[in-house]
């Protein structure tokens, strides 16, 4: 009797959908997580500032002027630094401003002077450092300025407006009680009389007064050709040059090498930076809380004084 022949036996091996899907979810999971991560890092950065530079031995010292002036505090804070640690032998002003606030800028120009006392500064402008942001560079030791850099703008705006036809028109009358006939000088609900406008020119002329002596001290010019320079006129770093407003034409990185020599550091001198600011949340928002109450308030009163270039000058490019 013939035995019985089996079929040989196999074992398959299916690929489980499932596992291989947990897989994938993990992949998900983990990269997600090193994203937020480094999200985490960035905002912590961004909200908490950047801690102070560790640095063994000698350099320079760099701080930034970037946007409109509109507050000192954090300037002033970085060049006070910068000026007790004994190894920045010489510091870099980079400005990039277009101007601000008066009191602001005269607080930085104090701050950069004081600095300027011990240790030389060296400025680099960037595309525009006018008006507030020239004032600011004055008390450099080297003025460094790119052929194209806008600068100059050596004035002082005093911006009023009147909204009486406006308010005529929706019907709306306004009434101001007052301790002194000039206290509402420049308010935007009434037209100037000829005594506002004398008092208010006189504000302005002692101001561009200031900025005046402030340059023709420190760039050691006569105070009657600086004024004749100062009619609120821009410059390119070119012009400014050959009427003396600036040293020499250059880059950041012409000025960094500058203020290495200056300060006796041989190779390419190393940067040092100042500690940041640390700033919460609650600090963040309370500060833009603040700025747009403050915009708003500007606006509706129709009265700021500032060194600043004219908008439609400053919002020009090539």
């Amino acid at each position: 009797m013939r035995g019985t022949r089996h079929p040989e036996s196999y074992t398959v091996f299916v690929e489980n959908p499932m596992k291989k899907s947990h897989i994938v979810i993990g992949a998900i999971v983990v990269a997600t997580i090193a994203l937020l991560f480094v999200l985490s890092v960035q905002v912590a950065r961004l909200i908490l500032g950047d801690g102070p530079t560790v640095v063994s031995g000698e350099g320079v010292g760099y701080v930034e002027v970037k946007g409109p002036i509109l507050e000192s505090e954090e300037t002033v804070k970085q060049l006070n630094e910068l000026r007790k640690r004994t190894n920045v032998k010489a510091v870099v002003l980079r400005i990039e401003s277009p101007g601000g606030v008066i009191g602001p800028s005269q607080e930085i120009y104090d701050a950069v002077k004081k600095l300027a006392k011990t240790k030389k500064v060296v400025v680099s402008m960037g595309s525009v450092a006018a008006s507030g942001g020239y004032h600011i560079a004055v008390p450099a030791a080297v003025i460094y300025a790119n052929p194209g850099t806008i600068t100059g703008s050596i004035g002082v705006l005093m911006k009023l407006s009147n909204v009486e036809g406006l308010m005529d028109k929706v019907g709306m009358k306004a009434f101001t009680l007052k301790s002194g006939k000039f206290k509402d000088a420049g308010s935007p609900v009434r037209a100037l009389t000829e005594e506002d406008r004398a008092l208010l020119q006189g504000v302005i002329d002692n101001l561009h007064a200031q900025f005046v002596k402030v340059v023709a001290e420190a760039r050691k010019l006569p105070v009657e050709e600086v004024r004749r320079l100062a009619d609120g006129r821009v410059y390119t770093g070119e012009q400014a040059m050959s009427l003396k407003l600036v040293d020499r034409l250059g880059t950041l990185e012409d000025a960094v090498e500058e203020a290495g020599r200056l300060a006796g550091i041989k190779g390419e001198p190393t940067l040092i930076m100042p500690p940041k600011k640390r700033r919460f949340l609650r600090e963040l928002l309370l500060e833009e809380a603040s700025g747009i109450f403050h915009e708003a308030v500007r606006r509706e009163g129709g009265f700021s004084v500032n060194y600043e270039l004219d908008p439609v000058v400053g919002d020009a490019g090539l």
